[in-house]
């Protein structure tokens, strides 16, 4: 699974897996606690694969921002998002040293960071936009669709 089926819904915590679509919306299973929920146009939804981080220079896909915290990481949890602010900041600019301090608040560092954990805790490590053998699976699905 990647990045492109995690979900956050404003107003509900933690992340969210795209389980099913449904005809006004569809169902995602909470990473939290593995309840599922129904979420429909109301909610305000934001797919991870999605997501950038402003730089001075670019905005960097949060995938990425994932992939070096895992780099710095050995692939194990970071820093807990309840930390100080100094300390957020401190580990952001490690991890993304030149990312634009006007735009990108304490608040978000803290929500990165929070995602990051919680989605090692799941067992999840592939942060790139979708894995190789996902496509090669959607197009060879897409050919035989045409035939």
């Amino acid at each position: 699974m990647g990045l492109d089926k995690v979900l956050a819904i404003s107003g509900k915590p933690g992340l969210y897996e795209l389980t099913a679509q449904t005809r006004g919306g569809f169902v995602a299973k909470s990473m939290l606690d593995g309840k599922k929920i129904a979420v429909n146009m109301r909610h305000n939804v934001s797919v991870l694969s999605e997501i950038a981080i402003y730089t001075y220079t670019e905005e960097v896909p949060l995938g990425e921002v994932f992939e070096k915290m895992k780099e710095k990481e050995n692939g194990e949890k970071a820093i807990s998002h309840k930390s100080s602010k100094a300390e957020l900041e401190g580990y952001f600019s490690e991890v993304l040293p030149d990312y634009d301090v006007d735009r990108v608040y304490t608040s978000d560092i803290k929500k990165i960071v929070q995602w990051y954990n919680l989605l090692i805790e799941n067992g999840m490590t592939d942060f790139s936009k979708e894995s190789k053998e996902e496509k090669k699976a959607e197009e060879t699905e897409a050919k035989s669709e045409k035939e």
